[in-house]
């Protein structure tokens, strides 16, 4: 009933031409949901006898709408990595630095949790998700096709508003910042992301000493002892939870704070992982830093007192140690590297074969555009 990632992939599914109107948003309850799934059902039969495939209809286009749509509903970051795989799989060109350029005129629409206080249903009944493309019309690409063949901009071209203080306008949104983040610096080479709608504004620029916690069994042995050398200042850094590091890239991003500030008042900190973490989020998270520690990226290199710039104004995350000394780190660190966990099976395979976060943590086999040619004729 949250912005999570599930709701957060039914939007972009829709705004991508390949689910239905209302798919994202009608309750299980709802007679719509009973007519949609049905339809939705003569729709493939339909598909499968026109061969209209995904790749004709998940275009450069199409994957621009769903960026945009993703900054104007507070979506989820696991989209990020979605999305690159999606294109990844399809041959689409499409960058993590895209995300970033494409939502930054896109303000936050839909006050919905975590970065509102509304919840999925609401955003149903005051016009789902056409409603919200209608009010990005002049951003969208209204030609980009469909899988039932009307082009996306007549699909909510007569979409209604039943409810301003759930579905804003862009003269005024919910939120003017949005969207998706994209940092670089010498923590994070390949990037990292940061949803500033459900982060503390106060925290868009801050400066603090790093408290490591190595694996995210050292930060649930530690985080809530008093002995804990932390104070709000402070920043929460996580390692070894990447794509290869735990394997698979849980969703622990969102570490807890630690007791002890949180009984003093305290309600957020700056936190930073090759995590990810639930779109059902909320705080000022660094999150995908790749290349991740695991794999040997700068995030390995930090250490308990290092100090950390993060500006996320300009898009800056910065590891405050020499260029020498992170270097004479990164030295000793690949001279005894952490030992694999796996030596066989498919955790081997995955680990060898999975890319980072800045690709879509995809296999790299299956990458490129792979499709199948049926012959008809023989069939």
């Amino acid at each position: 009933m949250t912005m999570g990632s599930a709701s957060t992939m039914a939007c972009l599914m829709e705004a991508m031409g390949i689910a239905l109107p209302f798919n994202a948003t009608a309750p299980a309850v709802d007679a719509r949901r009973r007519r949609n799934a049905h339809e939705t059902g003569r729709l493939i039969v339909d598909m499968a006898r026109k061969d209209i495939r995904l790749s004709t209809i998940m275009t450069r286009k199409a994957f621009e709408n769903a960026i945009r749509v993703l900054a104007a509903i507070g979506g989820s970051t696991n989209a990020v990595l979605h999305l690159l795989a999606f294109a990844g799989r399809l041959g689409v060109p499409l960058e993590l630095e895209d995300f970033d350029h494409l939502s930054a005129d896109v303000p936050l629409l839909v006050d919905l949790q975590p970065s509102g206080k509304f919840l999925m249903e609401d955003m149903h009944y005051a016009g789902g998700l056409p409603a919200v493309m209608k009010e990005l019309t002049p951003l969208l690409h209204g030609d980009a096709p469909t899988v039932w063949g009307q082009p996306i901009g007549e699909s909510f071209a007569s979409a209604e508003c039943f409810n301003r203080e759930v579905i804003h306008t862009m003269a005024e949104p919910a939120n003017p910042v949005s969207g998706i983040w994209v940092l670089r610096g010498n923590l994070c080479p390949k990037g990292a992301v940061l949803k500033p709608s459900a982060a503390s504004p106060s925290l868009f620029t801050h400066r603090g000493r790093a408290v490591v916690f190595e694996t995210i069994e050292d930060l649930r042995a530690r985080i809530d002892d008093p002995a804990l050398e932390v104070d709000a200042n402070s920043i929460l850094v996580l390692k070894g939870c990447g794509p290869q590091g735990y394997p698979g890239m849980p969703e622990v991003g969102n570490m807890p704070l630690p007791r002890k500030l949180l009984e003093a008042g305290v309600r957020d900190m700056l936190r930073i992982s090759d995590a990810r973490m639930s779109g059902t989020a909320f705080g000022t998270v660094v999150l995908h830093v790749a290349p991740e520690s695991q794999a040997g990226g700068p995030l390995a290199m930090v250490r308990n007192g290092d100090e950390i710039l993060f500006d996320g104004p300009n898009r800056k995350l910065e590891l405050l140690v020499s260029p020498e000394e992170l270097a004479a780190r990164t030295a000793s660190w690949q001279k005894a590297p952490p030992p694999q966990k796996y030596s066989r099976g498919y955790y081997r395979l995955y680990v060898e074969h999975v890319m980072q976060a800045d690709r879509g943590c995809d296999l790299d086999f299956l990458t490129g555009g792979s499709g199948s040619i049926v012959d008809r004729e023989s069939h």
